[in-house]
């Protein structure tokens, strides 16, 4: 088999997973186009190094190795991942990344909300002093 055919897939299943990170509200669908962006890079990475040991006279197989090694960190990052995404869900109702950064940076300078939350926060202020 030649060298193009699972590169060539490998840079397709990478393009849907970039376009599932940067398109997608939901942090959930993010997480799993990570993981598909990880799997493409696992592909490329077992296709080079057949492609490779097929040249050389030694073979380590440290492409193989790579890849392990990767499943691994991606375990590692969709379970913390997914604890983070369950204990906001939990606490804000939502798993919608842009209500999440919203109520990250707090009001603007527009918002109408602004004074009420300004004097809310005075007032706990002055109830806790």
């Amino acid at each position: 088999m030649h060298l193009a055919l699972p590169a060539v897939l490998s840079a397709l299943l990478f393009c849907t997973g970039l376009y599932g990170v940067l398109a997608r509200r939901n942090a959930i669908l993010v997480l799993m186009s990570v993981e598909l962006m990880l799997n493409a890079v696992n592909l490329n990475l077992v296709a080079f190094d057949v492609w490779l040991s097929s040249t050389a006279e030694d073979t380590l197989h440290s492409g193989q190795a790579l890849t392990l090694f990767t499943i691994a960190v991606a375990a590692a990052e969709i379970g913390i991942g997914l604890a983070i995404v369950l204990a906001v869900y939990r606490n804000r109702g939502t798993s919608d990344i842009d209500k999440l950064r919203d109520t990250a940076e707090g009001p603007g300078p527009d918002d109408s909300d602004s004074d009420a939350l300004a004097a809310e926060r005075a007032e706990k202020a002055e109830a806790s002093a």
